[in-house]
C-alpha cells in the first residue's frame, strides 16, 4: 500500500475564478502583503511582528514548505492575519482581485539553474504584469537577491512595465531593506559580507 503524502492537504486558495485576498483572513482590517516564495517563512514571521496591523499571504510552490510555514504561523498565533498557500504564484496572481495587495515581496528568487527549469523563473513580463495588476495604486514591489544576474533580469522586466515606477528618482536600486524583517538567506549574506542587490518599485497612481 503506497504511503500517504503528509502534505497532500496543504492549504490552497479556495475554488473560484476571482478571489478577494481579504476573505482569506480572520482579521478583517489591515493592509495585505504578499510574499512570493516564503521558503521557511521567517521573513513573514518577522514582518508580522514589525507591522502588527498588516495581513500577509504567502504563495509557496513546494507543498511541504507551504504546509510547514502555514502550520508555524498557526502555532505562533498569527493565523488570523497570515496564511501560506501551496500555489504557483504565476497562476495564483491571475485569480486575485485587482488592486487588492499593498506590498509584494520576492526574496532571493529563482533557484533554477538548469535550462529545463527556466520556465519557472518569475522575472517574466507576464508575471510582473500580474503583480502590477493586483497592487493598489502606490503599492510596492520589493525584490532582493545576492545574484547580480538575477536582479538585473528583474530590473529589466519591472522597469519596462508601464504600471510601475522606480521608488527613487535615480532608479529602482535601493541600499537597504526597509521592512523590519529579514529572511535567513539575507541574514547569511550579510554575515558573509556578500553584496545584496535590492529593487523597490511603486505602482503608478
Amino acid at each position: 500500500m503506497p504511503k500517504a503524502n503528509p502534505y497532500e492537504n496543504a492549504a490552497e486558495l479556495p475554488e473560484g475564478e476571482v478571489i478577494s485576498p481579504g476573505d482569506l483572513f480572520e482579521q478583517e482590517h489591515g493592509e495585505i502583503e504578499l510574499e512570493i516564495g516564503p521558503g521557511r517563512g521567517w521573513f513573514t514571521v518577522e514582518r508580522l511582528e514589525a507591522a502588527p496591523e498588516s495581513r500577509i499571504l504567502g504563495f509557496e510552490i513546494r507543498r511541504k514548505s507551504s504546509s510547514i510555514v502555514d502550520d508555524r504561523l498557526r502555532r505562533l498565533g498569527f493565523s488570523a492575519r497570515a496564511r501560506c498557500m501551496a500555489e504557483d504564484a504565476r497562476l495564483a496572481l491571475l485569480r486575485l482581485t485587482e488592486a487588492s495587495i499593498h506590498r509584494v515581496y520576492i526574496h532571493f528568487p529563482d533557484p533554477w539553474w538548469k535550462k529545463r527549469h527556466h520556465k519557472r523563473i518569475l522575472a517574466q513580463p507576464e508575471v510582473i504584469a500580474g503583480i502590477t495588476r493586483v497592487l493598489v495604486p502606490g503599492g510596492e514591489l520589493f525584490v532582493q537577491s545576492d545574484v547580480e544576474d538575477r536582479i538585473d533580469a528583474y530590473e529589466e522586466v519591472a522597469s519596462a512595465d508601464p504600471g510601475l515606477e522606480a521608488w527613487e528618482t535615480d532608479g529602482p536600486r535601493v541600499a537597504e531593506n526597509p521592512y523590519g524583517a529579514r529572511s535567513p538567506r539575507e541574514r547569511r549574506a550579510i554575515e558573509d559580507g556578500l553584496p545584496i542587490y535590492r529593487l523597490r518599485y511603486r505602482k503608478r497612481r
